[in-house]
């Protein structure tokens, strides 16, 4: 039987499935133990990853009778995928099994930031009462979401915004229109990104990492957004500039943020980011809910499986 080696964590049932057909070696701790990952590669015909799992020509080298890789996820920054290319080595990305789980992130923490009245736990249960403080939220609905990218999660996200009475705008110059979903057709598509962060109440990113990416919303851009503005970045690390971020929330300029990715994950203790205001910070779960990981997971388990089985 074709040999299956999984370095990250994945659905149980998804990985049972599999057993049923192949020899698996399923442990979510190989990610961290590269000795142990390579050595396991030896005689594996397939790899299944998530974002953490660094698959260069070096770890590919290791596995001579690869045939797939799996991605328990969508972005493809964590895969070289030249070196696949060179090697025939097909790699199945989750393309849309987390839109939802993504989208609703958006949703729920840009109407966090905007009502700002969600950190006050600690304060209210000592006996405070800090509620004219608290009174200058803001609403979600009138509203305008910027989307950055403007795939099937982007449209995704400004349907549900659009249900919710926001206004939305995008900017993705590789999405023509015609492609677009019917909930997200009433979203007009700029060609100027200033034009996008001049208008939009809400900035939420969805592109991947690469040269044209990489640093994108440097201190300049953040610096031209709409005053007040909160930006999601649950794309990738890497797009935003971190040191920046946290200046333009700490004089003001910016209404708040919320980070999924960094530019280094796990985030290094002692950042910038530490005690600024308004800023949600989540360890890259934006995509991952027991529904989206049961979804990934399957629709993975089952590329993987027909590919190994023609």
């Amino acid at each position: 039987m074709a040999r299956i080696v999984i370095s990250e964590f994945m659905d149980e049932l998804s990985v049972e499935t599999l057993r049923a057909d192949f020899d698996v070696l399923y442990d979510p701790e190989l990610v961290n133990q590269p000795d142990r990952l390579q050595a396991a590669l030896e005689d594996a015909e397939a790899l299944i990853v998530r974002n953490r799992t660094q698959v260069r020509e070096p770890l590919l080298a290791q596995g001579p009778k690869l045939r797939v890789i799996g991605r328990l996820g969508v972005g493809l920054d964590n895969i070289d995928m030249d070196a696949c290319r060179e090697r025939d080595v097909t790699v199945y990305p989750a393309t849309g099994a987390n839109a939802q789980a993504v989208a609703e992130y958006v949703i729920c923490t840009a109407m966090m930031l905007l009502r700002g009245a969600y950190a006050s736990t600690a304060e209210v249960a000592a006996g405070a009462w800090p509620r004219a403080r608290l009174s200058q939220g803001r609403e979600l609905g009138s509203k305008t979401l910027g989307l950055v990218g403007f795939g099937a999660i982007g449209q995704l996200t400004a349907g549900m915004a659009r249900a919710l009475g926001m206004s939305t705008i995008a900017y993705d110059p590789h999405v023509p229109p015609r492609s677009l979903t019917e909930a997200a057709a009433n979203t007009p598509l700029v060609e100027d990104l200033s034009h996008l962060l001049r208008q939009a109440d809400v900035v939420s990113l969805h592109l991947p990492l690469n040269d044209d990416t990489r640093n994108l919303f440097d201190r300049r851009r953040l610096e031209a957004m709409k005053p007040g503005a909160v930006l999601i970045n649950t794309a990738r690390g890497g797009i935003v500039d971190e040191d920046a971020l946290a200046d333009l929330l700490r004089d003001g300029h910016l209404g708040g943020a919320a980070l999924d990715v960094y530019a280094a994950e796990p985030l290094a203790g002692g950042t910038a980011l530490a005690g600024a205001p308004n800023l949600i910070l989540t360890p890259h779960v934006a995509g991952v809910t027991t529904e989206s990981n049961q979804r990934v997971s399957a629709m993975i388990a089952d590329c993987v499986a027909s590919f190994l089985s023609q």
